[in-house]
């Protein structure tokens, strides 16, 4: 059996409905992001997915999947959620809602539920890494369980970065 660099209620949850991943270790680098990840681990920030925290107008949070080189156009996310406007969440109302840190979040096992929209292009990748649930720790899964686990809603709202 593979050692597990961290057990994290992401990656819980992952091993509870059997889905396979392998993890990825890296050195966390504050403000680093999505970027600075797959620079370590060699891979496209393309493939490396970002989830950020973020609220609609009545402050109600919600998590958007993001390429690591891409940002999220507010404006067509709150368009196409049937939402009057959408904005990141400061980071430690962020924290509060995930239950992870900035830059540890994962959409795996959030203390809250929240509805989950994937930008449609991750869906036709054939692998993604995202966060396990730790600062300088991602995972790389099929992105489809992002539908099947999260009900992840496919949106097209990337910007480039």
């Amino acid at each position: 059996m593979a050692k597990h660099v961290s057990l994290t209620p992401a990656t819980q949850l992952l091993k509870a409905h059997k889905v396979a991943f392998t993890e990825h270790p890296y050195e966390y680098l504050e403000h680093g992001g999505a970027l600075h990840s797959a620079q370590v681990l060699g891979r496209d920030p393309f493939m490396v997915v970002k989830t950020l925290v973020m609220q609609d107008q009545d402050t109600k949070p919600l998590l958007v999947l993001m390429h690591g080189n891409r940002k999220v156009s507010t404006k067509n996310l709150a368009r196409q959620i049937g939402a009057k406007s959408v904005e990141p969440c400061l980071p430690e109302v962020a924290n509060r809602h995930s239950g992870y840190l900035v830059g540890g979040t994962s959409p795996f096992a959030t203390r809250r539920r929240m509805p989950v929209y994937i930008e449609s292009s991750i869906l036709e990748l054939p692998a993604i890494l995202i966060n396990g649930g730790r600062r300088g720790y991602l995972v790389e899964i099929d992105p489809q369980v992002c539908v099947s686990l999260l009900s992840a809603q496919p949106v097209q709202c990337a910007l480039l970065e």
